[in-house]
């Protein structure tokens, strides 16, 4: 939250009966087509659902997220009235951003008339994050979620085991699992689906004209010798050497490892907080390994993304080129110029679907550094996967 936040968000629920919202585009930040009065709700319910989080959770002023709320009510006003707009999009994105503003006390009285809507809409949306949003405020309503959050898992798992054998060109049901997948809705909450088989892949294209080779971005070099404080940097020779496999593992962690293995691969107690996600459902365990620099995330017990610290945690390669320590800017670049599957966290960090890889920027007095996140696909949308303990590193 910044202090223009809540003001920005008032003017923006003005605009939404703006005859000119209606015209529609590809937007940047989602999949699809839609008019620009959807995506300016997106936009609000984007602002909501920060707004709703703890001041623990927070990323701001404890002023900007008291704006934020106080401004919950007269956003309300404006947004409930497309909930029945006539275009499906438009009424998705109004019923998406009126859940998460209904996390406002002031504004319970208005829960009954729209858990019908949150249920019958956003939980049957191809959209994942309002199919996330209906779980998440159905359960903090004191609805049963059990069929939601079974049917999301059921969802996941075949999505997955069809990428898998479309991966596969050895698989016998590899061109059943291609066919399959493109028939499936796009998943408007993203650009593009991690592995995502779509037809035109299959057309014959003309070359591209060579591009000229990406400069490799290059690890700043550590603190003077004697330096000490908290910024220090460590020197190249001090930190340990780490190969990234993009969806198998970084360095001796794979994914998919208990926090056992990982205690005795790294020979080192972490300390160990827990997080519920999911409407309550889900455990997310945070292991911070002081002595390796390193956190570790775990959901149902499985580690499934590792955050290396930026100062002195290991040197992280991918294809030779250093991931951590490096000047944010030039690893994006080289990011943009290797992948064209790049999109942002809401804090700005970019992230490679292509790859699990995500850059968030840890500071260094008063410079910063790149702090790489390794992920599985299904903690992309770092906003409501990371807990507290990672966000803290800025």
């Amino acid at each position: 939250m910044f202090p223009a936040t809540a003001p920005a968000a008032l003017i923006i629920a003005t605009l939404l009966d703006d005859p000119r919202t209606l015209a529609v585009a590809r937007w940047e930040r989602r999949a699809g087509e839609r008019p620009l009065r959807a995506e300016l709700l997106n936009w609000v319910a984007a602002f909501a659902d920060i707004a709703r989080l703890d001041a623990a959770e927070q990323l701001g002023a404890p002023q900007d997220l008291a704006a934020a709320r106080a401004a919950r009510a007269a956003l309300h006003s404006h947004v409930a009235p497309f909930c029945q707009d006539d275009d499906p999009r438009v009424r998705a994105a109004a019923i998406a951003a009126t859940a998460l503003l209904l996390a406002d006390p002031l504004l319970a009285s208005s829960i009954p008339r729209h858990t019908r809507l949150v249920r019958n809409v956003l939980a049957t949306s191809a959209d994942s994050y309002y199919r996330w949003i209906a779980r998440e405020r159905l359960a903090a309503w004191g609805e049963d979620v059990e069929g939601l959050i079974a049917a999301e898992d059921e969802r996941c798992a075949t999505l997955a085991k069809a990428g898998r054998v479309a991966e596969d060109p050895w698989d016998e049901g590899n061109e059943a699992a291609f066919r399959w997948l493109a028939e499936q809705p796009v998943d408007t909450a993203a650009q593009e689906l991690p592995g995502r088989w779509h037809p035109d892949w299959t057309a014959t294209e003309p070359a591209a004209p060579p591009e000229p080779a990406p400069e490799d971005p290059l690890a700043v070099p550590g603190s003077q010798p004697g330096h000490q404080g908290p910024w220090r940097i460590a020197q190249g020779e001090e930190r340990a050497e780490w190969t990234f496999t993009p969806f198998v593992g970084v360095g001796p962690l794979h994914f998919g490892m208990t926090l056992k293995e990982i205690t005795d691969a790294l020979d080192e107690q972490p300390t160990v907080t827990s997080h519920s996600h999911d409407g309550g459902r889900q455990q997310l365990v945070y292991a911070d390994f002081a002595a390796t620099d390193i956190g570790a995330l775990f959901r149902d017990d499985r580690l499934g993304c590792v955050a290396v610290n930026a100062l002195d945690g290991p040197q992280v390669r991918l294809d030779d080129v250093p991931l951590t320590g490096c000047v944010p800017s030039q690893l994006e670049d080289w990011l943009l110029r290797r992948t064209a599957r790049l999109s942002y966290s809401v804090a700005g960090d970019p992230i490679c679907t292509d790859l699990g890889l995500a850059i968030r920027s840890q500071r260094a007095g008063d410079i910063m550094l790149t702090r790489p996140l390794f992920l599985l696909r299904e903690w992309h949308d770092l906003w409501h996967s990371l807990p507290q303990e990672e966000w803290n590193f800025v």
